[in-house]
């Protein structure tokens, strides 16, 4: 098992953090516009170790305030581990701040940073700390993080809008 119990609380946080970030890539005049809705994917957690763990993931995402606020709702799984994750993002001009919370592990935090066209980049901090990029292009998502941590070396996910 990949994901032991010391692993669960740094991943938790990281997938929390990662997924928080998929949907802040849009324009900054209203940086959450025509994201809301039902979107999927998969990716991968590397632990310190080198081992690579295959992850599930779906989410939902509410847009408010004319697309320049957004609610989450998210769920991610892999074989041996799931994630709940709520969250929060407000966009003012290109400069986008939050706060997260990961229901199962009990961990949470805050993220900012810079929406630029279709690339976002953020640092993030709380229960964990690092940096990520999320570009998106049409009805796809790529993400990249880097953490802080031993324990978890990163996270790559990539995710689609549901039709």
């Amino acid at each position: 098992m990949i994901w032991g119990a010391a692993w669960r609380p740094v991943a938790a946080a990281a997938l929390g953090t990662v997924l928080l970030a998929a949907w802040g890539s849009a324009e900054a005049a209203s940086a959450f516009a025509g994201l809301g809705g039902s979107w999927s994917g998969s990716g991968y957690i590397k632990l310190e170790n080198g081992q690579r763990e295959a992850i599930r993931c779906s989410a939902n995402y509410v847009s408010r305030s004319g697309g320049n606020a957004l609610g989450l709702s998210l769920r991610c799984a892999s074989a041996s581990g799931r994630v709940e994750l709520r969250a929060s993002l407000e966009a003012r001009g290109g400069r986008v701040t939050g706060s997260w919370e990961e229901r199962s592990y009990g961990v949470s935090g805050d993220i900012s940073g810079v929406a630029n066209g279709g690339n976002l980049r953020l640092v993030f901090g709380g229960s964990l700390s690092g940096a990520m990029l999320v570009t998106t292009t049409g009805n796809s998502q790529s993400i990249s993080v880097r953490t802080d941590t031993t324990a978890l070396q990163g996270v790559n996910v990539s995710l689609r809008r549901n039709d």
